[in-house]
């Protein structure tokens, strides 16, 4: 950790809290395998199975028992095989052998309908849903209430709002789903997957896109779920979640189960040595995250990228900064504060009223993606799967898809230096994959994750935009991803940082933009960047309108906060006003009701 610089400690509970990882050869750590054997009043249990794509084996005799009314969790690095488990256990994948019992009888799911219809059902970390529908008739697909022979469209919106009221959810359930944040649209998947009369729930990475409020709303339910006598299967990487909700842990590496036991047995260092296949020695505390403690250098004066006073309807007002050669720029900011349209207002993915853009002191007069990508500024998505990779495509062609124009002469694609860019990039960032040719779906979400970087980085950028680097990948991935930020700036990238991780915005940036409602309220720079600095520019800054003006930083303090009350109180009186959530998609929101009871749709960052 940098000096000075202070981040949020974890909560206590057995053994100290884990460090950073470094990148240390492999070394076997000493596995012990406990209670693999299915119990007889098991609720859910595999057996002996296997399973292999393209010749290469994603679960080699895995075993898993889980007892009803307890919450067991299921970890791995990724490509551990956690997803193709739950997979085989839902009737997405057969297993090539092994069987799987639910409540002692031996079942064949042919497809997850089968699975859902005994009594298990699933949320995806990607949520697997129907963007375009309702959020109604998303939460009652297949089960609508009906009269007559017809959709009660009428009973059914008004149970949708009742229901999504009991998880904390207050939203238009009329609204198409894709105009929702991926927080809310999580907690509709995850009201969806309760609503069924299921015997056993699994969740992959529930709390991937929540924020503090809604997990704390989660953990609730799954509460509950447990006083029904229904057992969760409970997939994260978040070490805090496991030891407060979890009552078992069964770890996974390479395929294969490593160890079963009560998760208060185990210590935190203890876990992730097994995740990791290494000796504790080698797990060393040296902060919260893999970013290199001496910070970054800019290499220029002038900024590589500089933004000015950008303003989109209703999300965003007056925001600006400038982004160094060789410096991360972290941007920060509480619920709906604006920060993925920020990044897509630079890159022309969010059409803007005002503001400017120039890269290297040069303008861009007519911002859009391509002219941003010609220009040297990409930019990682954060919903990979809506917004990144292309899942029907190879590792190669989704890795050289930006690089096309450059590998081709004549409208022919060079094979040779396709596969020599690719190779490249799959050895530097340690891609698993059978070969460049396997399906980018196959692959666990932090390997897609290296391959949507990849993408990038072989055009050469000059500013990278990263929303939510590490969203959704485990300790591993992420300590990688976060070496590779640190390699970027050393060697001249101008970064810019979006995450709902405190410690890893503060640990990995050099500056901090703080945004609340659409506007800058911040600049932390040095020994502010810090827990106290950034929560201390969340709550002085007063509350206000992405449509209203900049705040005037010499104006009358006083003055200002009666400015903004006011203008919150004809916000919350105009029936025409949208809420500003981060939207992954891009799309424009429909009017809201109240802002102060709008659900929260961004993780805490």
């Amino acid at each position: 950790m940098r000096p000075g610089r202070r981040v949020p400690t974890r909560p206590s509970g057995p053994g100290p809290a884990p460090g950073c990882l470094p990148a240390a050869p492999y070394e076997e750590a000493d596995v012990v395998q406990q209670d693999l054997d299915p119990r007889s009043d098991s609720v859910l249990e595999v057996s002996g199975v296997h399973k292999s794509f393209a010749g290469v084996h994603a679960l080699r005799d895995v075993g898993f028992a889980l007892r009803p009314a307890e919450v067991h969790a299921l970890i791995g690095e990724n490509g551990a095989g956690k997803s193709t488990l739950i997979k085989v256990m839902t009737g997405v994948y057969r297993p090539d052998r092994g069987t799987v019992r639910l409540d002692g009888r031996d079942r064949d799911f042919r497809n997850p309908l089968e699975a859902q219809a005994a009594g298990i059902s699933t949320i995806y970390q990607e949520v697997n849903l129907v963007p375009l529908m309702s959020v109604a008739r998303n939460l009652y697909l297949g089960r609508e209430p009906r009269r007559f022979g017809l959709v009660d469209v009428g009973r059914m919106n008004r149970q949708a709002t009742q229901t999504l009221g009991r998880y904390g959810v207050d939203v238009d359930v009329t609204r198409p789903l894709r105009t929702l944040g991926l927080g809310a649209q999580q907690m509709v998947a995850l009201a969806r997957a309760v609503q069924v009369d299921a015997r056993v729930v699994i969740m992959d990475e529930p709390t991937s896109s929540l924020e503090p409020r809604e997990v704390e709303t989660l953990f609730s339910v799954i509460r509950r779920l447990k006083e029904q006598g229904i057992a969760v299967v409970y997939v994260s990487h978040r070490l805090d979640e496991l030891y407060a909700i979890c009552d078992r842990v069964t770890v996974m590496r390479d395929g294969a189960v490593v160890h079963t036991g009560d998760i208060a047995d185990l210590e935190r260092l203890r876990l992730i040595s097994l995740m990791l296949g290494r000796e504790m020695s080698t797990v060393r505390d040296k902060g919260t995250t893999a970013f290199d403690a001496g910070g970054h250098e800019r290499r220029t004066e002038r900024p590589v990228l500089s933004a000015q006073n950008l303003t989109v309807r209703h999300r965003i007002r007056d925001v600006s900064l400038d982004i160094h050669a060789g410096e991360v720029v972290g941007l920060g900011g509480l619920l709906g504060a604006g920060r993925s349209e920020t990044a897509k207002a630079i890159v022309g993915a969010l059409g803007t009223e005002s503001g400017s853009v120039e890269i290297e002191g040069r303008p861009m007069r007519r911002r859009s993606p391509a002219a941003s990508i010609r220009a040297g500024v990409v930019m990682l998505a954060e919903d990979r799967k809506a917004e990144g990779i292309i899942p029907n495509l190879s590792v190669r062609e989704n890795i050289s898809l930006a690089a096309l124009p450059r590998l081709s002469r004549a409208g022919l694609v060079n094979r040779a230096k396709q596969d020599e860019v690719v190779r490249f990039f799959m050895e530097r960032l340690r891609i698993k994959a059978s070969g460049p040719d396997q399906k980018v779906s196959d692959l666990s979400g932090g390997n897609q994750q290296k391959v949507l970087l990849a993408r990038w980085m072989c055009l050469n950028p000059k500013v990278l935009l990263l929303d939510e680097p590490t969203r959704g990948i485990d300790v591993g991935a992420k300590a990688e991803v976060q070496a590779i930020i640190d390699e970027l700036a050393r060697d001249g990238l101008g970064v810019l940082l979006i995450s709902s991780d405190l410690e890893e915005l503060i640990e990995g940036s050099d500056r901090v933009v703080v945004l609340k409602d659409g506007h800058v309220v911040g600049d932390l720079v040095g020994q502010d960047v810090s827990e106290e600095g950034l929560l201390d520019a969340f709550a002085t800054a007063p509350a206000v309108s992405p449509d209203a003006p900049a705040p005037d930083p010499d104006a009358d303090p006083d003055a200002a906060s009666e400015t903004a009350s006011d203008s919150a109180a004809s916000t919350s009186a105009a029936p025409g006003t949208p809420d500003s959530p981060d939207d992954p998609a891009g799309t424009p929101q429909a009017p809201a009701q109240d802002p102060a009871a709008a659900p929260v749709k961004e993780n805490h960052a």
